[in-house]
């Protein structure tokens, strides 16, 4: 093999993903840079490369040299030195500081960050802060590093290298090698199979009782990820003996063990079903049923109230009538302790919880409203004219504990809670958000039990409905206003099992059907209908008024090809950086999809691109009025979002909604699915595809069953 060692100029190209690159290199004895490609797991401007390989002759780029193996090793040359510290590896420092840096210190720079850097004060410009910032990010850039490298050589994304870091610190390589499961368990990207993959490379035996632990805590946490609280024990024995391809006895060896050491809880359900659950979910489900049933107890903290007289003062306030199924569930809610309201679109909820907003504060009862998302929360907002939080918000998380601020110890201060769009909220929130409320409180819970149940696991308001132990009141019927609205009409259709109807042919409406057979045709269309047919006929802009929705991420018509397209199409130039497979640029709409308490977003939040720091290797999101600094390695929290799925809009409205409905989407196809994404809009739905999946979805009723038993306990409380 040929020999090749010189200092990396420029990194032309970079696969964060695999470690290809593409590196113009000073190589001793050529006059020109020379063009060098291969697989590494870190590299910089600066470095000195040392490589084996071969020279070939590109016929596009020229001659260049194809490595099989490269080192990396820090440059002692003043310039190389120099390029090395301006290059994005460590944060605060830039061209300018690296310059003044090796000016003073020179070849000794590096011994200085490391181990003097108290040294660095001397440097003009550099006060203690930025010279605690340097040595921080030397540090944490050396340790990310070493996981890189360790990651690289298992066959694995270096991408997640700074993740493993942030969750591990300096321990992580020993913690990795002692239970390589863990990074399935604790690190978002890196899925079982490639934590397998790594216990496999470290002689972990294919039978071994670690990999069948593994295996099984993995399986349940996939199935609580598609909506479970527990699984019944012989179908997750035979499905996870499957994934592992090994032997039942050692499987039903690993999770007796399992249950035994408490990381898994095995309970016989009302039915004598052997159930599997997490603890987390099983304690989940418990607190909320005897929190619930002991808010019920005891009497409404509102004052004894004349309700005709109530009525009629409401009545005269707002100029509007309560129908019957609204007076009677005023009454429930200045009665009852703890009670649902639920319906579907144009049935009048708003009304009614305005309605018992102004007599509880008549009656100066502090009262708290919440939803589960910032959209929902600014939209109660709105509509009641009263402050509204985020749950997450209201109980305030405490970074110290890892949990709540406000909780069982510490109530929330209010007489009455009311928490909107409560169908999005999964078992864990609602028991948290529960074990909050102060005993002598009062709980409304207002939802469209129709709608997709949570994300998360549990299916909270419809167990509650279905228990019969809590007052419900069910709006059903559609006001005269709200009945002139094909979008209103048309959801009560759907939810009726019945096909939805659309105008004729250039009639004017608010729900319309475009036919598009062909998807790639159908792609076409969604651009073509975004940026000039809908804001020229309607009026809307496709950046802040339109929202695709789409059943599924993946395919021609899924989340994330729509949302490539459509980057190009309304954002096609500005600021950018590439990371985690996905270009973000300056401008460009984006939706948080965890919950990172440390930046206070949420799963769901959406907000714009600000402004993308390359030397400073940040990104700035504008959520609401408020700045996130994101930096690029967390950039995994983020992605686009001009279309987004159908699950990830709930609690959210706007003003206009395009829904590809295709064949392709087959599997997900359902009548709450369909129902959701058209009670979206407030104003206008385009839905964009073939009537035969339209239809598909209108007739299957099931909305895959969740096994929970939030239900029963409900019941067993009494």
């Amino acid at each position: 093999m040929d020999k090749l060692d010189g200092q990396i100029e420029r990194v032309v190209f970079r696969n964060e993903e695999n470690g290809f690159c593409v590196l113009r290199v000073k190589v001793r004895g050529r006059k020109e840079l020379v063009t060098v490609t291969g697989t590494v797991p870190t590299v910089n401007p600066g470095e000195w490369l040392a490589a084996d390989g071969e020279w070939l002759t590109d016929p596009r780029h020229g001659q260049q040299f194809k490595a099989a193996g490269m080192r990396m090793s820090k440059p002692d040359t003043l310039e190389g030195i120099e390029k090395y510290l301006a290059s994005d590896l460590v944060k605060g420092i830039g061209k300018e500081y690296a310059k003044r840096l090796v000016q003073t210190f020179g070849r000794d720079v590096f011994d200085v960050i490391e181990n003097s850097s108290g040294k660095l004060l001397k440097v003009e410009g550099i006060g203690k802060q930025r010279k605690d910032n340097i040595k921080n990010a030397w540090d944490e850039q050396k340790n990310v590093r070493r996981i890189m490298s360790f990651l690289f050589s298992h066959g694995i994304s270096t991408t997640r290298a700074f993740r493993v870091h942030k969750i591990y610190g300096d321990k992580a390589i020993e913690i990795v090698q002692r239970d390589p499961y863990c990074l399935a368990r604790d690190i978002r990207g890196i899925g079982f199979l490639i934590a397998d993959q790594i216990a496999m490379k470290l002689g972990i035996a294919k039978d071994s009782d670690l990999r069948a632990r593994a295996g099984l805590e993995y399986m349940l946490g996939e199935l609580t990820a598609s909506g479970h609280c527990a699984y019944g024990r012989n179908d997750l024995l035979s499905r996870t003996a499957e994934l592992l391809d090994i032997d039942l006895v050692i499987i039903e060896r690993a999770l007796d063990h399992s249950v035994e050491a408490k990381r898994l809880i095995q309970r016989a359900n009302f039915q004598g079903v052997e159930l599997i659950y997490l603890p987390k979910l099983y304690f989940a489900e418990i607190e909320l049923a005897k929190k619930l049933k002991m808010l019920e107890q005891g009497t409404h903290p509102c004052p004894e109230i004349d309700f005709a007289k109530a009525l009629n003062w409401v009545q005269s306030k707002t100029g509007i009538e309560l129908a019957n199924a609204q007076r009677n569930a005023l009454q429930t809610a200045i009665r009852s302790k703890v009670m649902v309201i639920t319906g579907g679109p144009g049935v009048g909820k708003t009304t009614l919880v305005n309605s018992v907003l102004m007599v509880l504060k008549a009656k100066k009862m502090r009262v708290q409203l919440c939803a589960p998302t910032g959209r929902a929360a600014k939209r109660v907002a709105e509509t009641t004219g009263m402050e509204a939080k985020t749950i997450h918000r209201l109980l305030k998380f405490n970074p110290g504990t890892g949990g709540f601020v406000h909780d069982a110890k510490n109530p929330l201060e209010c007489d009455v809670l009311i928490v909107d769009e409560s169908s999005m909220i999964d078992v864990v929130l609602a028991s948290q958000l529960m074990a909050a409320v102060p005993l002598h409180a009062a709980v409304v819970i207002v939802g469209d039990a129709d709608q997709l149940p949570s994300v998360g696991p549990g299916r909270v308001l419809q167990d509650i409905i279905r228990s019969k132990t809590i007052p419900v009141s069910h709006l059903d019927e559609v006001f005269r206003q709200a009945a002139t609205s094909r979008i209103v009409t048309n959801a009560h259709r759907i939810n009726q099992g019945k096909s939805p109807e659309f105008p004729e042919e250039g009639a004017s409406g608010d729900c319309y059907f475009v036919e598009a057979d062909d998807p790639e045709k159908a792609l076409a269309l969604v651009g073509k209908m975004i940026k000039h047919s809908i804001p020229k006929k309607f009026h809307f802009n496709p950046m802040t008024d339109i929202q695709i929705l789409t059943p599924m991420q993946k395919g021609e018509l899924g989340a994330r090809n729509l949302n490539v397209t459509m980057q190009a199409l309304l954002n096609p130039r500005g600021d950018e950086v590439e990371r985690f497979g996905v270009t973000f640029r300056t401008g460009d709409k984006v939706m948080q999809t965890e919950n990172d308490y440390d930046k206070d977003v949420y799963n769901g939040d959406i907000g714009r691109v600000l402004s993308i720091d390359n030397e400073a290797s940040e990104l700035v999101v504008d959520f609401d009025g408020r700045e996130v600094v994101y930096d690029f390695r967390e950039l995994d929290e983020l992605v686009l979002s001009y279309a987004i799925t159908i699950h990830k809009s709930q609690g959210s409205e706007y003003p206009c909604v395009l829904i590809p409905m295709h064949t392709q989407h087959f599997v997900l196809l359902q009548r709450s699915l369909i129902y959701t994404a058209i009670t979206r809009a407030k104003k206008l739905v385009i839905i964009l595809g073939t009537k035969k999946a339209l239809n598909l979805a209108v007739s299957r009723a099931e909305s895959r069953d969740r096994v929970t038993t939030l239900a029963e306990r409900l019941k067993e409380q009494g």
